[in-house]
């Protein structure tokens, strides 16, 4: 973790980072990536439903960015700045792909809990694919929506900029696609 240099052993916020990376500092730009390489392969991942391909985006966005770092205003903050990035290097790998191609969620595997019987994990993990299946018929901008609203915490304004609309859009988008995940999941 990059703290800062006079010795009071703050942690940097990202906007000190971005400044040190703009002058060189590998270490600030590492510690970017660690702090938002998460988010980046969630939004790449619920686009494009592939471990390799996510991956791939990631590591091609935070090229991109730290390539453009000297030209980031910070009108939106680095998280949302590398989010949008991540998005529309996703949005690209599917028009190279020509149609996009679904894999199958429960590939994915749940997520492993100590604190449950095994026959528990196996009814939580087939519920967790229904989700994530149905979560994969909607429309995606919904599905970016919800999945960056509830996974991320973002706010209405922070997707609308990663998803290209509006926040009101942004707003509209998510409530439609709760919606219709309840319809989906009764």
């Amino acid at each position: 973790m990059v703290r800062d240099d006079e010795g009071s052993g703050e942690v940097l916020s990202d906007e000190e980072l971005v400044e040190r990376g703009r002058a060189g500092d590998d270490a600030a730009l590492s510690e970017l990536v660690e702090r938002h390489h998460a988010a980046a392969y969630r939004v790449a991942f619920s686009m494009l439903q592939e471990d390799d391909a996510a991956q791939d985006v990631v590591q091609d966005a935070f090229i991109k960015a730290f390539r453009a770092l000297a030209g980031f205003r910070g009108e939106a903050s680095f998280r949302t700045w590398i989010l949008t990035i991540a998005g529309n290097e996703a949005r690209s790998a599917l028009r190279r792909r020509g149609r996009r191609r679904e894999t199958a969620l429960e590939d994915a595997g749940p997520v492993r809990s100590q604190q449950k019987p095994p026959d528990m994990e196996a009814v939580d993990a087939q519920e967790a694919a229904w989700a994530r299946k149905m979560m994969g018929t909607l429309p995606e901008k919904q599905k970016l929506s919800v999945a960056l609203r509830i996974e991320e915490g973002l706010s209405f304004k922070e997707i609308g900029e990663i998803i290209g609309s509006s926040e009101g859009a942004a707003r509209v988008n998510y409530f439609h696609g709760i919606r219709r995940l309840r319809e989906l999941l009764q």
